[in-house]
Order: structure tokens, then sequence, then C-alpha cells
């Protein structure tokens, strides 16, 4: 079986999202300020494309940074496809490539969170009756780690309003044969991660009320967005996204990822000044959608995730956490605590126990990168 190193994609074209430079990331450096509270990574990628590489050595130095998290959820970006065989099992090869980082980094890395811990993967829900073998291989390629799919459906009629180089159908989330996929999950014990801009959520909504037994985790805050016909209009989109937003919660299979600050296509624009934001300017820059969302759908259904290294283009992993730590400080313990870890590890079946965990020590020293 042969598989792709650069992930099918060949790279994001230029503008998509912001690069990353280590360099500039490094002008701003603060002390970790999170709650005692272990961290699920609910969501981030791995790559290795020709224009950056993100394996498990870069994100084991992000995640030395904040040792609190105890395990992570990576979540389909196209890496390491099959390159030969049926078309519908070339993801397959994404979920060989996750599982085989997190036991290379289980064996190398024994005290290190446990990256990959669940795997989300993108079976293309339109295949029908074929999907639930592909599903069948997925498992077993992923041995126990598989927990749900994503297809590509962030979509917008206006060009200048892309966060991927594949263009999704208009109408991919209401599309028949795509939600008859959605409910066939349920039928495996498996939920489906949503990228939808705000002026898809209704789509969302339908979605939702078509498959009712499956679990929908809708990333990025619901994608309110900030480019293109946006960008000059945040007070309309803000209040069309918090009625779609409102109306959406309303469906209790739905959940949320407090995540994407650092996409260009929200309007968040931190990568053009000339250091990188402060936990507190981000936090302040967050914390009215953080606080719409926690509203609409309460702690008990939302989740805080890195989305790195794609954010990594706008802040640094410790500003994030310490940021994420800022917008929600007012809150109790146990709802700091669902955020933290306990939404995600109830959505991805994580299996973290919270009451037995014991935390990595703040002052451990970075892990060996070439062990």
């Amino acid at each position: 079986m042969q598989y792709s190193n650069s992930g099918a994609a060949g790279g994001l074209p230029s503008g998509v999202h912001a690069p990353v430079r280590e360099d500039w990331l490094a002008l701003v450096d603060e002390p970790l300020a999170l709650p005692d509270i272990p961290i699920i990574d609910a969501h981030h990628h791995l790559w290795d494309r020709p224009n950056h590489t993100y394996l498990a050595e870069e994100y084991l130095q992000d995640l030395a940074a904040v040792p609190t998290v105890m395990a992570t959820v990576y979540v389909q970006c196209r890496s390491s496809y099959r390159t030969d065989g049926p078309e519908e099992l070339k993801p397959a090869g994404e979920v060989r490539f996750a599982r085989r980082i997190a036991e290379d980094i289980r064996r190398t890395h024994p005290s290190a969170p446990d990256v990959c811990r669940a795997v989300v993967a993108g079976a293309d829900l339109t295949l029908g009756r074929r999907l639930g073998g592909v599903l069948d291989v997925m498992q077993d390629e992923a041995k126990g780690r598989l927990r749900g799919i994503r297809n590509q459906t962030a979509w917008h009629v206006d060009p200048r309003v892309s966060s991927s180089p594949f263009r999704p159908s208009a109408d991919r989330l209401i599309d028949p044969e795509f939600q008859a996929g959605v409910r066939t999950l349920a039928q495996h014990d498996l939920s489906v991660d949503v990228w939808a801009y705000h002026t898809q959520l209704s789509q969302v909504r339908e979605l939702a009320r078509t498959c009712p037994y499956t679990t929908i985790v809708v990333d990025h805050m619901g994608g309110p967005l900030g480019i293109g016909p946006y960008a000059h209009a945040r007070g309309d989109v803000l209040t069309e996204w918090d009625r779609e937003m409102t109306e959406l919660a309303r469906f209790p299979n739905v959940h949320l990822k407090l995540s994407g600050a650092g996409l260009r296509v929200l309007g968040f624009r931190f990568d053009e000044r000339s250091a990188p934001p402060s936990s507190e300017r981000l936090a302040s820059a967050m914390t009215p959608l953080i606080e719409t969302c926690l509203r609409r759908f309460g702690p008990e259904r939302c989740m805080f995730a890195s989305n790195f290294p794609v954010d990594k283009g706008m802040f640094g992993y410790r500003v994030l956490w310490n940021a994420f730590a800022r917008t929600v400080a007012d809150l109790s313990p146990a709802e700091q605590a669902r955020l933290f870890h306990g939404t995600a590890e109830s959505v991805y079946r994580i299996g973290l126990s919270t009451s037995t965990a014991a935390l990595r020590p703040s002052q451990e020293e970075p892990h060996d990168q070439h062990a």
C-alpha cells in the first residue's frame, strides 16, 4: 500500500491561512496561567506539506508549553492519504498516519500527552451503502481511536471567503445522501464534525433535525465570517450569527468547539501586527464570541481546542490556553472543567480519568525531540 507524504492538498494556497513564523511568535513569552485542570486539546492537525511541516516533533514542542494537556483529538486534514486502491478507501491512510504517530509518541515519549487519542477521519459521507465498509476499514486502521468523521463542507459563493484548498458543493449539508451518511455514523457509534460558516448554520440546523441520533460537533464557534463582503460588517455578522446559534442550540445533539480565532476567514488579523497578541489581547478579542457560545450552548456542550497548526500563524500555544483561561475565569471550577476537558472527554469518549489523572509537573523539562 502506498501513501502520500505531502497530503492530498499538496500545500495550501497562499493567503488561506497565516504562515507560521517561529521568530515572530517568540516575541511574546508569558508564564503559564491556567487553572489546575487537565486539558484535552479537542482539535488539531498534523501534516507534512511542501510549504509547512507539523508532525510529532513540532506538536510536542508546543504541548511542552502547556503541561496540563493530557490528551488530544486529531481531525482530518487530508494527510497521508493512500495513493493507490479504491478511491473511497484512500482517506484510510490518514487514520493509519495518525495512529502510527500516536504509537510512536507513546513509545518514545511515555510521559507525553496521549496524542491522537481520538481520531476524526475523512470518509466520504455520500457513499451510501459503501460507507459501512469504509468505516470498518478505518476502525481497523485506528485500533480503537476512531471517534468521528469530517467532510469538506465550509462553502461560500464569494471566492474571497475560503479556508481550504478544496471547495465542496454548495449544499452538501442538506444533500440527502450526505445526511444519510451522517445517520449511518450513529449506527457505528461515531460523531460528525462540521466546519461551516455562519451563513450555512441554517443548513447545519437542518442536518441536526434530520440526524437526531448522531452527535454533531460544530467547529470553530460556528464560523462568524470577517473577510470578503463581511470585512466591514462585524455588527451585522454577529447579530445574524447569534440568531442562528440560538436556533441551532435548540438541538441537543449539537456541540460546539471554541476554537478558530487564528483563522483568517473569521476576520482576525493578529498576523499583520509587529508582534503576536498576548493572552490578554487575545482573550479580549475572543470573549464576545465565547460568551455568546456559552450563553447559547452552556459549558456542558462546549469544548476548547487549539486548531493548531492552522491558528499558530497568529499566536502561540501557551498564549492561546492562557487566553481561554482568561475568558472563563468567572465560571465555576466545574464549568471550567467541562470546557477544558469534560465535554471533549464525553463527546470523543477519551476515557481520561480526571479523578486520578496526575497532572504533568509544570516545570517538566521539554521532551527530547530526538529520542
